[in-house]
């Protein structure tokens, strides 16, 4: 495989556009970016067509000051289709639109991308993105952050050594919903909270996914990328992918990350100190998918507090997150918030009461930050911890046993668990 596969973009159109861009380009690559006008444009690249791709790009294309510059996807129907999209958009002609290909790399090559946003399978993110970060660009990455404990360290480590920004897809933190939960819960209006209740939705069996030709357009070396070698299997590369474990944990990892996250926004205490994880979990006991369908962990703190992390059809309280304590409880969803008393979410705070840090977009708060050189709402550090944590939780259920998790050190009890924190990449991929 050539290094640089699969490219739609002529050579001589990207000479151009390096030329064009000649006075970012001669700055290093761990230097460019790390100041930016506020009426400099930002050039954006996505890589991932898929469903959350394409919502990305139709926010973007509605920026003031950005650019959709590259767009990569292994699927090339999914790519000329995008394509188009940014060309009628622009006003243009599709090869005047921008860069297309479907090997990442060479938009890392392209000066007129700032910014790489990626929206692939998990078995890829850290490898992007810290392909990424390595050459200069800010990132935003959907969640979960890695498909592994030791990927999302990479990342983490390769975004404090190149003071890059990256932002994570827990877009929940830019809701002022959950951040109001969370506020209520640091600032102590419930009282001691003893539980903390994360319910999200279940998995799906797969079936038999049935041996098939590469379909056409497809290059699925490239698809695969880092993971193991299986061969094609019709309806892979869909949203099935979600449900097999070499490119994902499951909705217990790429669901539960999102109200994880939200439990330890509110609960940092769980991100501070050993923790014992045990739960179980249902599996399908046939098919291509191996991930969990159904599950119901418990994670307790040295303080005692508990979270209850549980798929929707074994909540108790329903969908969400809810904090309670010994005052009252707060349960906050995408759609509602609720509070016994009620009075809770009409609370005037202190002037002395700072609060979590305030995000109302998602994307224009890192935007904004590519800019500022601020840290985002949603960085790289909390998105690990969330991750990890789902992580353990999908392990403890897997063994059959407790064990016992140190968030500080990310390191299991004991060292069959510890086996589990990486996994081998496929040559010629290395991180």
């Amino acid at each position: 495989m050539s290094r640089h596969d699969g490219t739609v973009w002529p050579r001589r159109k990207f000479l151009m556009g390096a030329l064009a861009g000649v006075a970012s380009a001669t700055l290093p690559r761990g230097v460019r970016g790390l100041w930016r006008s506020p009426n400099e444009t930002i050039g954006v690249g996505i890589i991932g067509l898929g469903d959350r791709g394409r919502s990305h790009l139709a926010t973007l294309l509605k920026f003031p000051g950005v650019r959709v510059v590259a767009l990569c996807d292994v699927q090339r129907d999914a790519l000329d289709r995008t394509r188009a999209q940014v060309a009628r958009e622009y006003g243009t002609s599709a090869d005047d639109a921008c860069q297309a290909v479907s090997d990442y790399r060479w938009m890392l090559e392209n000066p007129a991308v700032d910014v790489v946003v990626i929206c692939s399978p998990e078995n890829w993110h850290a490898k992007m993105a810290v392909d990424a970060l390595r050459a200069g660009r800010d990132v935003y990455c959907e969640k979960a952050l890695a498909l592994t404990v030791e990927e999302g360290r990479a990342i983490c480590n390769e975004v404090r050594r190149t003071g890059r920004v990256l932002q994570t897809g827990t877009q929940q933190r830019s809701d002022w919903k959950f951040r109001l939960a969370c506020d209520l819960v640091r600032a102590g209006f419930l009282g001691r909270v003893r539980t903390v209740w994360v319910a999200v939705p279940g998995g799906r069996a797969l079936g038999v996914l049935p041996p098939a030709p590469v379909p056409p357009g497809l290059n699925y070396e490239l698809w695969l990328g880092p993971a193991r070698y299986r061969p094609y299997r019709e309806g892979l590369c869909t949203f099935n992918w979600y449900f097999v474990r070499d490119y994902c944990a499951g909705w217990i990892q790429s669901w539960g990350v999102h109200h994880v996250d939200i439990a330890l926004w509110g609960l940092p205490e769980f991100a501070t100190a050993p923790l014992t994880i045990q739960g179980t979990a249902t599996f399908p006991e046939e098919g291509d998918g191996d991930t969990s369908i159904s599950w119901h962990v418990t994670v307790e703190a040295a303080s005692g507090v508990r979270m209850m992390f549980t798929s929707d059809d074994r909540a108790v309280h329903g969908h969400g997150v809810r904090f309670e304590g010994d005052r009252g409880w707060v349960h906050v969803t995408r759609a509602t918030i609720r509070a016994e008393p009620m009075e809770l979410l009409h609370v005037k705070f202190g002037p002395d009461h700072h609060g979590l840090p305030v995000s109302r977009d998602h994307m224009a708060n890192f935007l904004d930050c590519v800019r500022t050189r601020r840290e985002p709402i949603a960085p790289a550090e909390g998105c690990q911890r969330a991750t990890a944590l789902t992580l353990a939780a999908d392990l403890a259920t897997r063994l059959g046993r407790p064990v016992t998790w140190d968030p500080v050190q990310e390191r299991f009890g004991d060292p069959v668990a510890n086996r589990f924190l990486r996994r081998p990449y496929r040559s010629p991929w290395t991180l």
